[in-house]
């Protein structure tokens, strides 16, 4: 499905492996300069990808839940323009535990790493992109509190919900902004995160989801979009 996209220079936060690094090789074989990091110092499946990608592949290494690695990512990165930033961070947690069940530390864990760190760098790296360009971050349906009947995943569900509402207050606050801003909500994808039984693979979600991305550019504002470009209920 790959063909030539808009957004000619990337830089996509957490791209390791799954959908981070499947984004990052799409975005190449549309022919992109991509600029993309992970955390440690590691060989990671993005790294494979290096070696058939050559120099349209840079790999930055930052951990978004640690603040003084994204400020020295922006350092880094100071003298560059990007036509797109993606955001691409999520963790889970046993699917049952509840408010009464989970341990602060790891309810923490998962809010700080699914709402507060990608919104830290979205103000960190913003203004890395270019005034017409698009800011992107990895969503999911199960932020959406309209759509959800039948719980489950309740602390992964609010931390999504929590990052749909800071983007939209990210939005008020810069509402006279000419980028295009965008929640995406990739489908339940068999990955470490969306488990085995979940329906689509990787190839089915990445290229029409990258593909929705490519279409929104010219389009100011905040939209909830999944892969497929439909809106998603707040």
């Amino acid at each position: 499905m790959s063909t030539s996209s808009g957004a000619k220079s990337v830089l996509i936060i957490g791209a390791s492996r799954g959908l981070g690094c499947a984004i990052a090789s799409e975005y190449l074989d549309r022919g992109a300069q991509v600029v993309a990091t992970v955390r440690g110092s590691g060989r990671t499946p993005l790294h494979d990808v290096q070696d058939t990608a050559g120099d349209r592949l840079e790999i930055e290494h930052v951990d978004i839940t640690a603040p003084d690695q994204v400020a020295a990512l922006r350092e880094r990165l100071s003298a560059r323009t990007f036509d797109l930033l993606f955001v691409n961070a999520g963790v889970t947690h046993e699917p049952a535990e509840t408010p009464a069940t989970i341990s602060t530390e790891e309810f923490n864990r998962v809010m700080v790493t699914n709402a507060l760190s990608p919104m830290r760098v979205i103000e960190a790296l913003g203004d890395l992109v270019a005034p017409d360009g698009t800011i992107a971050i990895m969503s999911s349906g199960q932020g959406s509190v309209a759509n959800n009947e039948r719980g489950g995943f309740e602390i992964y569900r609010a931390s999504k919900s929590a990052l749909n509402q800071l983007m939209r207050s990210y939005t008020a606050r810069h509402r006279d902004s000419s980028r295009t801003l965008l929640l995406m909500a990739p489908g339940w994808i068999k990955t470490d995160v969306g488990g085995p039984d979940a329906p689509l693979t990787i190839s089915d979600s990445i290229p029409h989801l990258v593909t929705t991305i490519d279409a929104q550019h010219g389009h100011p504002g905040l939209q909830y979009l999944d892969y497929l470009g439909k809106t998603v209920a707040w």
